[in-house]
């Protein structure tokens, strides 16, 4: 028998784990496909500033990669520490699905970002440019496979039980489940997101702070740009991911709309308290039918109650709030990015001319990409709770029997270091920020050379 306190304790050092964690391959994924941008377009002008932006930008991405490597240790290690049964009835499918990501994805990643460091001006303008490619690739590959894996654990398919042992019956299903495409796009485009929010706040913060130079309203124009692109796909997305959890996963979506009864119409509650005790909302404010609307495209559409999933639905308070979090951060996304784009047009491109006030939201909007992808992860992860595998294996029935005092001294050293690390990345990011153009080209090998960008192009 699990003692719950330790259940408790171990749930929570994953959470820590995981919630650190992600916040590198949210950076990373589309950090990658920005640097070949970055790096495509010196060659194609042979403007040094192109190859400064790139330059500070691939430090940014070998930091984060570094982060996730950490971490991503750690993760694997309390597979066998806390959830051990995790591996025992899981392990034909998840085992594959890990060591696909590691051969084909990572190795390609950390084998390559050597030569994006350190080639500059040792290997040829193509060879280069393929080495960012393929890092970009990898991070994109590794997405894929860690992505079909979760998946599986909230839409299952494609397996067979014996013994109380998952086997595999379709591959094919198993990785191309029914929620696979939908999550894997929402993380791409969150990921997208993170990229141009952070690549917009930073160039805000160093133009704020005089420390702007020749590749900051490139970097703040691609930023801006990118993020006014991709938030109104992201939403497209996301209302077609809410149509899928709300077939596969009825209990998470009445959790997120806080639906205690089955009703039709519901309405979109801005503000509620939920209380599990009492199985009702307190101080509700909202819009009629429009949760229905949005689900289910009907005004009158149906939405179960969690009443219906008593014992098998999640905790509702943090994936309510969370939630809410989530779509939050996204309309602030949206206001940020479209009105700065239009008045960085109206000033010529020039970040030094926008308004103090509004380059300093803009910095301060530079990491809500972490804020929405955490509240994301969390309405997902929380969202499939009591079930580690949805509908089918119970997290009670995984844990380890580790004391729950171990537990307790491991997570708090957990979350120390966690904390510590996020105050130093954030505090070198403000250090690289702070160096002159000419300190970023020093060393590279590389100047305009007319020809070597003509091959490169031909």
């Amino acid at each position: 028998m699990v003692d719950p306190s330790a259940l408790l304790l171990a749930r929570a050092q994953f959470a820590a784990n995981i919630s650190f964690h992600i916040l590198a391959p949210t950076l990373t994924i589309a950090l990658g496909w920005t640097l070949l941008f970055l790096r495509w377009r010196w060659l194609r002008t042979q403007d040094t500033a192109w190859l400064a932006a790139y330059r500070f930008w691939t430090k940014v991405f070998a930091l984060t990669f570094a982060l996730g490597v950490v971490s991503g240790i750690t993760m694997s290690f309390q597979f066998g520490t806390n959830w051990p049964g995790f591996m025992e009835r899981v392990g034909n499918i998840a085992g594959p699905l890990l060591g696909y990501e590691v051969l084909t994805a990572f190795f390609l990643e950390a084998s390559f970002l050597g030569i994006m460091l350190f080639g500059h001006g040792r290997v040829s303008e193509r060879v280069h440019l393929l080495a960012t490619f393929l890092v970009a690739f990898g991070t994109t590959l590794s997405a894929f496979w860690i992505l079909s894996l979760n998946s599986w654990m909230h839409t299952p398919a494609g397996f067979r039980i014996e013994n109380g042992e998952f086997f595999v019956t379709s591959w094919f299903e198993v990785v191309f489940n029914p929620s696979f495409p939908y999550r894997l796009a929402h993380m791409l485009l969150a990921s997208g997101l993170t990229v141009a929010f952070l690549l917009a706040g930073l160039s805000a913060w160093q133009t704020l702070r005089g420390h702007a130079n020749a590749s900051t309203p490139k970097v703040m124009r691609v930023g801006l740009t990118l993020g006014a692109v991709l938030i109104p796909i992201q939403i497209f997305v996301g209302d077609l991911h809410g149509l899928n959890t709300l077939k596969h996963q009825p209990a998470k979506v009445a959790a997120m709309e806080g639906v205690w009864e089955t009703e039709r119409g519901a309405p979109l509650l801005l503000f509620a308290w939920p209380d599990e005790a009492a199985r009702t909302n307190h101080f509700e404010i909202g819009i009629p039918k429009l949760a229905s609307l949005i689900l289910t495209h009907e005004l009158d559409g149906e939405i179960k109650g969690l009443n219906e999933f008593e014992g098998a639905h999640p905790p509702v308070k943090p994936v309510f709030f969370a939630f809410r979090l989530m779509v939050g951060t996204g309309v602030l996304m949206l206001l940020t990015s479209w009105g700065a784009w239009w008045l960085l047009r109206r000033r010529g491109w020039a970040p030094e001319r926008l308004p103090k006030k509004l380059l300093g939201w803009m910095a301060l909007m530079g990491f809500s990409g972490w804020v929405a992808t955490l509240a994301g992860w969390y309405v997902t992860e929380i969202g499939r709770q009591p079930f580690m595998v949805y509908g089918q294996l119970r997290i009670a029935e995984l844990a380890s029997t580790t004391p729950s005092s171990h537990i307790a001294l491991t997570l708090a050293a957990y979350v120390t270091v966690y904390l510590a690390l996020i105050v130093a990345y954030v505090h070198v990011l403000r250090h690289l920020a702070k160096k002159p153009i000419d300190v970023l080209l020093h060393g590279t090998g590389e100047a305009p050379r007319e020809p070597k960008s003509q091959e490169v192009l031909a």
